[in-house]
């Protein structure tokens, strides 16, 4: 690291917050379905715990129920708001209250969340700290994977903007050709305070309403959502099913087994 990007990652004070609510339309209370012995969001929890630039982790919620839980296992806590339409908006809510220059948002139903992805997406930040919001993307492995809605895909520009977030493939070529600039959104997001806050005070564009798209906010309203680029890409858990997938790949993927008994020693 070069010395002016290291003095500049000691000004950052840099947190992960978990916005979680009980309600899931395709698998409801999916947040504390027990992997191991541990509920999913405690996974999350205690895997960015293990990043190298993390200063702290909170989970912001609104249900009792999942603020009993993290907080039996020793977390931290921040209650919010039960109107929040979206993730991005209780986050914003949450470090409203927190001593902190940037705010990552990781997502509750990635049990398989890498430390490392982390920490790529904070180095990504010391390179480029005037960007206003950066995302983990990683790549798509299968055709069928374009047409799934229930998790977001984007196109990138070669300078690593995203131009576009979508559910199902608006393109016409073929994966080999559009995976150049195609990838998948992973629940990996981080932005700087102020501008989470700035952000979070615009109405919704028409994009993010009709596909229900949080970054599209920040597209259609002209900023920058910069790709940060991570291998390998890896499930979460939207529906009762991909729990299953979450559990094979704990039990087959060496690099999961270490980090599961760092987490179940914890």
């Amino acid at each position: 690291m070069l010395i002016a990007e290291f003095y500049l990652s000691k000004k950052m004070k840099v947190v992960a917050i978990i916005p979680s609510h009980l309600a899931s339309v395709r698998f409801p209370g999916k947040i504390l379905f027990e992997f191991h012995g541990l509920p999913m969001i405690e996974h999350v929890r205690r895997r960015a715990l293990l990043s190298k630039h993390i200063n702290d982790v909170y989970v912001a919620t609104c249900d009792v129920e999942i603020a009993d839980s993290i907080q039996k296992f020793g977390g931290k806590v921040i209650m919010t708001s039960d109107q929040h339409t979206n993730g991005t908006s209780r986050i914003a809510e949450a470090v409203a209250k927190i001593d902190c220059t940037h705010v990552i948002l990781l997502q509750g139903d990635e049990p398989l969340l890498l430390p490392r992805h982390l920490d790529q997406l904070i180095d990504s930040i010391i390179q480029n700290p005037n960007g206003d919001a950066w995302n983990a993307t990683a790549p798509l492995e299968s055709p069928e994977e374009l047409d799934r809605h229930s998790f977001v895909k984007c196109a990138i520009s070669e300078s690593n903007k995203i131009l576009l977030c979508f559910r199902r493939n608006p393109f016409f070529s073929e994966l080999d050709k559009i995976s150049r600039f195609t990838r998948k959104i992973l629940g990996l997001i981080a932005f700087k305070k102020e501008f989470l806050l700035k952000l979070t005070s615009l109405p919704p564009g028409l994009v993010e309403l009709t596909e229900s798209i949080e970054q599209m906010r920040i597209i259609e309203n002209g900023y920058s959502l910069n790709a940060v680029n991570v291998n390998p890409s890896l499930p979460s858990v939207n529906e009762p099913s991909e729990a299953d997938i979450v559990l094979e790949y704990l039990k087959s993927n060496d690099e999961q087994k270490i980090l599961l008994q760092k987490i179940l020693n914890k």
